[in-house]
């Protein structure tokens, strides 16, 4: 394949672009803002299931210490009719004025019982109810961690991007000037050779592989019309002459 120099030059640039397009793809991918964001989201997460299992726990309180407030409140009015029977004169029979003061001194240890349940279900609630209101917190002080840091990780990736479509449009702009058999092999070779397609010959080296041309390599290049597009022979890129070249 044949292409004037300054072709092969201008791919040199091509390639710069490429190799920089690369740089800022990678540098996107591995923000330090994805990893913060990750590990941020895994403690939301797991706080998030805390604060669900506090809030069903409180609930859970909140309706035992209803059922256990009316139990209590059925007692009270139970004692209170028995009371009412026995200070009304009404039960005159002996044997049954012991059985309604006995009951009525049952229903009191009984109420004293529930009232005891009571106090230590509202505990548990109040406990829980601390707990909700703790994460709860948590929760909402994370998710600011999060929007701060979405913040920053979308306005790093926002001047990438906009590099990135700076760059495109140089690589763009000088790649229509470059034949399009020599882009094409350039691009093949790019993609076969991690990213890296052309590569400069300086002080008999080639900047792709890093490998110094052998004698008889470095002969046929010299020899090489300037319009031959020569390869190196350790890496297959094309390998561009420049006045650094050593020759």
């Amino acid at each position: 394949m044949n292409a004037a120099p300054a072709d092969q030059i201008r791919l040199l640039e091509v390639q710069a672009l490429d190799v920089r397009l690369s740089q800022l793809a990678h540098k996107r991918k591995t923000l330090p803002e994805h990893a913060e964001l990750d590990t941020l989201n895994a403690d939301l997460t797991q706080l998030r299931d805390l604060l669900v299992a506090a809030q069903t726990e409180e609930s859970d309180t909140a309706r035992e210490q209803t059922k256990a407030e009316q139990d209590v409140d059925q007692v009270r009015q139970r004692a209170a009719r028995d009371q009412k029977r026995l200070d009304s004169g009404a039960v005159t029979s002996p044997k049954d004025l012991e059985n309604l003061q006995h009951e009525i001194a049952s229903l009191a240890k009984r109420q004293s019982d529930l009232e005891d349940v009571v106090l230590e279900v509202m505990e548990r609630r109040e406990s829980a109810q601390e707990r909700v209101t703790e994460l709860t917190g948590r929760v909402e002080s994370l998710q600011a961690k999060i929007g701060d840091a979405t913040a920053r990780r979308d306005a790093a990736a926002g001047e990438i991007d906009a590099e990135v479509a700076t760059v495109t449009k140089e690589r763009g702009v000088i790649a229509g000037t470059i034949p399009a058999d020599l882009l094409k092999l350039y691009d093949k070779l790019r993609e076969q050779q991690g990213g890296v397609g052309a590569a400069r010959l300086y002080q008999r080296r080639c900047d792709g592989c890093r490998q110094e041309l052998a004698i008889t390599e470095l002969n046929e290049v010299r020899t090489a019309a300037p319009d031959t597009v020569v390869r190196c022979e350790n890496c297959r890129r094309i390998l561009v002459r420049t006045p650094e070249s050593g020759l």
